[in-house]
């Protein structure tokens, strides 16, 4: 079963269930797939849908850094259970372990020694941490980057 499949059959679910909040972010997010399918004109693969998902659940927690910023705690914390239902149909996120580890080969494998080279251990550390078929947030990898670089 696709993951689209997947996102539709439980929020047939949730609407049985009566389950407004988790109803809604399904609604959400099978436009969003809709959307995308629409705009490239054939039906998502995992890997893509993963991916409009991810941008979804990115949207919320900026949405919700926002919120918290204009003391607005109420909403963020709206935007944060929307974000719980997206994880569900994510890949496990990559661990801090594994994010160092890729970005030390990446510095080794590029020759890497100064800030400079960011651009091009950042292409190679993400490509690797893409592989491992796991969520990998751009910000986290950037800040192990910059730690490991002196930057």
């Amino acid at each position: 079963m696709t993951l689209v499949e997947r996102i539709s059959q439980d929020l047939t679910a949730s609407m049985k269930a009566r389950d407004a909040e988790r109803t809604s972010v399904l609604r959400m997010a099978k436009a969003a797939l809709k959307n995308r399918e629409i705009d490239k004109g054939e039906p998502l693969d995992d890997a893509e849908a993963v991916k409009a998902l991810q941008s979804l659940v990115k949207q919320r927690e900026d949405s919700a850094e926002q919120y918290d910023n204009a003391s607005r705690p109420e909403l963020a914390d709206k935007e944060r259970a929307e974000i719980g239902v997206l994880k569900v149909y994510l890949p496990a996120e990559i661990l801090d372990e594994e994010i160092a580890a890729a970005v030390e080969k990446a510095i080794a494998e590029t020759a890497a020694a100064s800030p400079k080279d960011m651009g091009k251990v950042m292409k190679a550390a993400m490509a690797a941490l893409a592989a491992s078929g796991k969520a990998v947030d751009g910000k986290r990898v950037n800040a192990a980057a910059r730690k490991s670089l002196g930057g």
